[in-house]
């Protein structure tokens, strides 16, 4: 799965344009890896994300194509808030 609809689906940026703009400004990181907004994610990657006065850094648990919201935060692990 791409990395902006990952981003997406697991409502940890609201929507995918704004994933696809922080990806194309690296501000997004997979495996220590300037992530474009295609690049793939497979379960056990490593996201690290800057959100400009914090990073956050989550791996990715699961990959699924639609999420309900309540099931959103089980598709990774926040390592680094």
């Amino acid at each position: 799965m791409r990395i902006d609809k990952f981003l997406k689906n697991s409502r940890i940026i609201k929507r995918r344009t704004v994933a696809k703009e922080a990806c194309e400004q690296g501000r997004v990181l997979v495996n220590n890896k300037e992530a474009k907004p295609g690049t793939d994610v497979n379960v056990g990657d490593i996201i690290e994300i800057n959100f400009g006065n914090r990073n956050v850094t989550i791996e990715v648990l699961e990959i699924l194509e639609h999420v309900p919201k309540d099931k959103a935060q089980d598709l990774y692990r926040v390592i680094k808030n």
